[in-house]
């Protein structure tokens, strides 16, 4: 059975070139011109990835975003923002967008968070642990996989005290390749990260894709938490 796509863009080249590429990647891809359609096709068609474009006539992907969040809040939605456009990026995270890539579309930036949109997918099917916690001689390691949104507090903070328990010089958050953070869990991000620092422990993250790290350098999480200086592996 295929997996379907729905792309949402309001420029036919685009969307052909999105039809050669998902198909390639082995894809049943639902395409449409605005945002109307694009939400009726969703409706219609429940695809588990969208692809939106922001900038529209008709409806902005903002908008087709908040429509289709509302039809099924466990979407994944990839949001696709002009190059450098970081508060369109984060207003689409705080709708509760999983991902977004910049145009142009660089085909390997588009093979990676089809990639990890699968992943989460997987994930909340299987019921994966999304924050496990591991250990090394030096730290506790919280892993974090799959999405952090307002639903992630009482295991992120669960996962936390775990952490904590073990009793090690520091704690590291890993973000695993597939790791989604919207609007909420950056908040709850940020406010675990200074609960860390109120109580004087010393935290470092790893694993942060370059779209993540730069939305953290935007909401000012980087101020919180600074890099491991070294990979931990386990």
């Amino acid at each position: 059975m295929e997996k379907k796509v729905l792309v949402i863009d309001d420029e036919q080249p685009t969307l052909n070139m999105f039809r050669l590429l998902l198909a390639a990647y082995g894809y049943d891809t639902l395409t449409a011109v605005n945002g109307a359609e694009g939400v009726e096709a969703f409706e219609r068609e429940r695809p588990g990835i969208v692809l939106t474009d922001i900038k529209m006539p008709v409806m902005d992907g903002i908008e087709v975003l908040r429509r289709i969040k509302d039809i099924d809040p466990h979407a994944e939605v990839i949001v696709i923002t002009g190059h450098g456009d970081m508060d369109l990026a984060i207003r689409a995270l705080n709708l509760d967008a999983t991902d977004f890539i910049n145009k142009p579309v660089q085909r390997q930036a588009l093979s990676e968070a089809l990639s990890r949109a699968e992943e989460r997918i997987a994930i909340a099917k299987s019921q994966t642990e999304e924050f496990p916690v591991e250990e090394t001689d030096q730290a506790a390691v919280l892993r974090i996989q799959g999405g952090v949104t307002a639903r992630s507090e009482a295991r992120l903070e669960r996962a936390m005290a775990r952490a904590r328990e073990l009793g090690k010089p520091f704690i590291v958050l890993s973000f695993a390749e597939n790791a989604s953070i919207n609007g909420a869990g950056l908040s709850l991000l940020t406010q675990l990260l200074q609960d860390a620092r109120e109580r004087g422990e010393r935290m470092c993250i790893q694993g942060l894709s370059e779209n993540f790290r730069k939305v953290f350098e935007m909401v000012g999480i980087s101020r919180l938490v600074a890099p491991c200086r070294e990979p931990l592996e386990l």
